[in-house]
């Protein structure tokens, strides 16, 4: 590529600015190669505020589970993000409460699971968004717990999930919910979690 420069209506034909394609090419290989990315000194690799919060806790996102039938793990909306229900599988892939609440589950199990679910619904979103600080608010989820019929405890066992929302993303994270008690979930899960979330 050649550039030209006027000075006082005279033409001088500039050889700095004289660049070959090839000149350009090797420039971008180079700058590729050294990594040179525009970006804050210190923000490379850094997590969001939300993530870091979750990291404070021990908290590492797994790779968001991969939908097991005719369905997707989350859909946007506009400024709405509907994740799908979530089963309480830790990050290597093993359920962190089996069976009935009720029957052989205890309350502290459940809760642990539904924080499992949490879990993964937050790597659901950061799947879809890129970045959990893009979350504007919590605004409901919906909790189903595998438990006996005669079980009373099923909001205290979807806490579990409540809490840790609330403790990632503080005052937005106060949501609507429901819970509901049901017969079975797939893989005899103990706990699964829904989401809806205002995003930007």
């Amino acid at each position: 590529m050649r550039f030209s420069a006027y000075f006082t209506g005279a033409y001088a034909e500039s050889a700095v600015l004289d660049r070959s394609a090839a000149d350009l090419k090797a420039a971008a290989r180079c700058a590729k190669q050294c990594a040179l990315i525009v970006t804050e000194p210190g923000t490379e690799n850094m997590a969001g505020t939300v993530e870091q919060k979750l990291a404070a806790q021990g908290i590492t996102l797994p790779e968001p589970a991969a939908p097991v039938a005719n369905y997707v793990g989350f859909v946007r909306t506009g400024n709405l993000l509907f994740v799908s229900g979530q089963l309480c599988f830790d990050g290597q892939g093993k359920l962190i409460a089996k069976g009935k609440l009720g029957a052989g589950v205890t309350l502290e199990q459940g809760q642990a699971a539904a924080r499992g679910c949490a879990i993964n619904l937050f790597a659901q979103i950061k799947a879809a968004l890129g970045d959990l600080d893009k979350v504007a608010r919590v605004v409901r989820l919906g909790g189903f717990i595998n438990s006996t019929p005669d079980f009373p405890d099923a909001p205290k066992v979807l806490n579990g999930a409540s809490d840790l929302m609330v403790a990632a993303f503080g005052d937005k994270g106060r949501h609507a919910r429901t819970t509901v008690g049901v017969a079975s979930l797939p893989a005899d899960a103990a706990v699964e979690v829904e989401g809806l979330f205002e995003v930007i």
